[in-house]
């Protein structure tokens, strides 16, 4: 039995660490979600409706609590009225995220061919927009567009985008080292700040991005820019070497978190210079 009581002590000395532990990693993800999903602004809503309870209930109020008390079931239909679009986010996150990632080493892998081809439709002025998938199933997306399953080659690519084919407007799925899927229907960013000469194409790269926590890789066919949308924004006209060099940090599972783009901030230019461009 002395082994019972010395397993016992064991989780008595255990149990306070892994009770902060997971407290933390929740309150970690939480964060994670509501920055991904933009859903600070709903957070600041409740904490001032929190605030103005706990005003009332600590001074005794009593009338501003009465009131507080008649309109709370119609201030909570307020907010999911109001925010329901952060609140969508947040839902669409969390029923989207798969347990095992795609294979992004086989993404990594194929990425030179997806770079190239990239190259060539900006020289050409031909539109484009790839998109990566990462933790979130984009099975939804897929079904909008056109099954494909080929191997990725940046001539298929570029036949698929450059002539006004069947499979040229929408979206490209790249997901486990394959061409997924071409012609599928991505959600539009519904953001009032995105300069107005922006087209589709880059509304439709946000509204991945805003959406998803999915990579998409843009050609413009105005311009010609070479962009990349993720984690909520939008970083205009890079160059090859910076694409190919953020692809391989954002799908290499992280490990190269550190890795930046040095190249734009040694021509003076920021990350927060490279988002969404406003008015």
């Amino acid at each position: 039995m002395q082994w019972i009581q010395w397993l016992s002590s064991i989780y008595d000395f255990i149990r306070p660490i892994l009770d902060v532990a997971l407290l933390a990693f929740i309150l970690y993800k939480g964060y994670e979600l509501l920055e991904k999903a933009q859903a600070f602004p709903l957070v600041k809503g409740a904490g001032f409706l929190a605030l103005v309870f706990g005003i009332a209930f600590l001074f005794n109020l009593s009338t501003l609590r009465w009131a507080l008390t008649m309109i709370a079931p119609g201030l909570f239909i307020a907010i999911a009225i109001v925010f329901q679009p952060e609140l969508r986010k947040i839902f669409i996150r969390l029923g989207q995220t798969e347990f095992f990632r795609p294979n992004i080493i086989a993404q990594i892998g194929k990425l030179d061919a997806v770079v190239t081809a990239a190259e060539l439709l900006s020289q050409r002025r031909r539109g484009m927009l790839v998109v990566f998938p990462r933790k979130i199933n984009l099975k939804s997306i897929i079904e909008t567009g056109t099954k494909i399953n080929a191997e990725i080659s940046s001539s298929l690519i570029v036949a698929i985008f450059e002539f006004d084919g069947p499979l040229h407007d929408g979206a490209m799925i790249i997901q486990n080292g394959k061409i997924a899927a071409a012609s599928c229907f991505l959600p539009l960013s519904e953001r009032q700040d995105i300069r107005k000469n922006f087209g589709t194409r880059h509304r439709a790269s946000l509204g991945m991005a805003e959406q998803s926590d999915a990579v998409v890789l843009i050609v413009s066919e105005e311009s010609g820019a070479i962009s990349l949308a993720y984690d909520a924004k939008l970083y205009y006209d890079l160059t090859i070497t910076e694409v190919t060099r953020k692809l391989m940090e954002l799908l290499d599972k992280g490990s190269r978190k550190e890795t930046s783009l040095q190249a734009a901030e040694n021509k003076g230019s920021s990350a927060e210079e490279g988002e969404i461009l406003v008015e």
